[in-house]
């Protein structure tokens, strides 16, 4: 069996585009990894084996039958224990719910499936989500898989060693106050923190209800932006969603400006090494074209002090009082002795907590009117378990430190992995934006990544390269491939141009076509669909129009060609040239030219 482990979700769709591997051949090498490595590092609490191995072994025959295949077709993801999963228990880290069994999967995780990915099972967490340890589950701690030592960070510390581990390449976390950062950072691994009501909430077990929010952990920022845009948008069964667009990534912008706290004001906790590793992470971003902008990290301390120090406990101990009183010794003891304080909390301590906050969010929108992101470390040290387990309050508390404050001030972020520490404690940064800023916050994050030229994970695999950016349409445009005599420098590309055409990328279509030279003057190509994989890759070019333009261009073009629907090697889908299949007769195939320009060539040479 091929170790196809540590591979991304975009690489793997890659890999069953172009049939390189298949779902079940992917999860049989998963599963195997999760039978040998999962008893070390108790990530994973329920295994989904069998209906794991069902869903990868039809989407196999899918694959066979030339199905489209759907964005994250075929790729394993575990879900943390707090999201409701049909058929399969939801525990929220609580021996009291281990026989719950739901009915139906929360919404994110149906728009996961209908988005092809295949659920492998659940994750360990700190019991209620409630910790940024992740020491604090009755199912046993997991083990980080980079320093075993080192706490796996919580509140979803399954999800993150689950994909650190590589037992699978996506995992959903939650994030109230960094439970989807930390552990990212402390596993070397991507954590996308969504704006808050981007994703619906709908079938999680709250912690802060008005605060929580999906989080996604993956080996690189291309794969958790891929899930992100499965699993967003409005749902009316939420009160917490919002309607508001993704937005595109697009390449890094030639301005950049990175907000960074003013001298002094971090704080580190005397871990010179992460002080060390943070400075360096601010002169690649300078290396990269950033321009570094101070501003004052005050007012945010003051709203992280808010989150425990103020009536979100409360929200904390709403989800868990009747617990606290009928089942107290089923709680953990640190997370009993934190909730608990929530009861104590007055009507008017609420209304003054919102006040302040309300005044110190409109702080933070003057400091982010001057800068497109803010960059900070994502924890400021990192800690051993028995160090965690002597001192589970305070050092606790230490690590959300750049965290706290986030989704309070309404902040989407995105933690990366920026250094491996000689002492080999991985240290990772966050950017911070406003709320719908994820896309904007994964285009620069991604590049980043990308050049830190760090492994991946736990195993030490090299990172894909980056793929291309699409260049972006206009709101007025549509985007029209062109595979002949339209192509730059041919023989028709003047009727583009003189349309006011913009080319937008060279590329190629999915291995579902045949060219064919079809006997017109001046000479012209017609590419045909064909069975999925029974054909060739297509060179194209895709080029913008205007609406108006695109209705005079498609109205002039003479039969057999035509515009249809055409599928390119990402799984897009553009309009494009296509050819009638009664004209192919006696035509020749030119499809082992890939490309027209490469057929003209061989023409004009003879």
């Amino acid at each position: 069996m091929r170790d196809l482990t540590f591979t991304p979700a975009v690489e793997l769709v890659k890999l069953y585009r172009t049939r390189k591997a298949s779902p079940h051949e992917v999860m049989a090498s998963l599963l195997a990894r999760i039978d040998a490595v999962n008893p070390d590092v108790n990530a994973i609490v329920t295994l989904a084996r069998e209906s794991a191995l069902w869903e990868a072994r039809r989407a196999t025959a899918a694959l066979k039958r030339g199905a489209p295949l759907p964005p994250l077709f075929g790729v394993p993801v575990a879900i943390k224990d707090v999201t409701a999963t049909k058929g399969l228990r939801t525990t929220h880290g609580s021996k009291l719910f281990e026989d719950h069994v739901p009915d139906e999967d929360a919404l994110v995780v149906q728009r996961l499936r209908a988005a092809g990915a295949i659920v492998i099972g659940k994750t360990n967490l700190d019991q209620f989500a409630t910790g940024l340890v992740g020491v604090r589950s009755p199912y046993g701690i997991p083990v980080n898989p980079i320093r075993a030592d080192l706490i796996p960070g919580g509140s979803s510390s399954g999800s993150a060693v689950a994909v650190s581990a590589g037992l699978v390449p996506l995992a959903l976390g939650t994030d109230t106050a960094g439970s989807g950062r930390v552990p990212a950072m402390l596993n070397n691994i991507v954590g996308l923190k969504p704006s808050l009501g981007l994703i619906s909430n709908a079938g999680l077990v709250p912690a802060c209800r008005t605060l929580d929010c999906i989080s996604v952990f993956s080996l690189t920022v291309d794969d958790a932006m891929a899930a992100l845009a499965a699993m967003a948008g409005p749902d009316g069964a939420d009160p917490f969603s919002r309607d508001r667009p993704l937005g595109a990534v697009s390449a890094l912008p030639e301005k950049l400006r990175l907000g960074v706290p003013r001298n002094g004001q971090l704080i580190f906790f005397g871990d010179r090494a992460t002080e060390k590793a943070y400075g360096e992470a601010l002169a690649r971003w300078t290396s990269l074209g950033a321009t570094l902008v101070e501003f004052d990290l005050e007012p945010f301390y003051e709203t992280a002090r808010l989150l425990y120090e103020g009536p979100w406990v409360a929200e904390r101990y709403l989800v868990i009082r009747d617990l606290l009183a009928s089942a107290p010794d089923s709680i953990h003891p640190v997370t009993r002795e934190i909730t608990a304080a929530g009861a104590r909390l007055t009507a008017a301590d609420t209304f003054a907590s919102l006040y302040r906050l309300q005044a110190l969010r409109r702080v933070a929108e003057r400091a982010f009117a001057n800068f497109d992101a803010m960059v900070l470390p994502t924890a400021p040290t990192a800690y051993s378990t028995a160090q965690v387990l002597a001192n589970p309050v305070e050092l606790n508390s230490r690590l959300g430190t750049y965290t706290n404050f986030v989704n309070l001030l309404d902040l989407c972020g995105l933690a990366l992995p920026a250094a491996m520490r000689a002492d080999g404690v991985p240290f990772g940064i966050t950017l911070l934006a406003p709320a719908g800023h994820d896309a904007a916050l994964a285009s620069i994050g991604r590049v980043f990544h990308a050049d830190t030229k760090l492994k991946m994970g736990a195993r030490g695999l090299t990172q894909p390269a980056l793929a291309a950016i699409p260049a972006a349409t206009g709101s007025d445009e549509i985007t029209i491939a062109v595979v002949g005599a339209h192509l730059s420098g041919m023989a028709l590309n003047s009727e583009l141009q003189a349309l006011g055409g913009r080319l937008l990328e060279a590329t190629t279509t999915a291995p579902d076509y045949k060219l064919y030279a079809l006997d017109t003057t001046p000479p012209k190509p017609g590419m045909l669909r064909v069975d999925a994989g029974a054909g060739s890759s297509i060179k194209l070019e895709l080029w913008a129009l205007s609406a108006a333009a695109f209705g005079k261009f498609v109205a002039a073009i003479p039969p057999p060609l035509g515009i249809g629907t055409v599928r390119l090697a990402d799984e897009r889908g553009v309009k494009g040239f296509v050819v009638e299949p009664v004209a192919i007769g006696g035509a020749r195939d030119i499809s082992s030219f890939g490309g027209w320009r490469a057929f003209m060539a061989e023409k004009a040479a003879i």
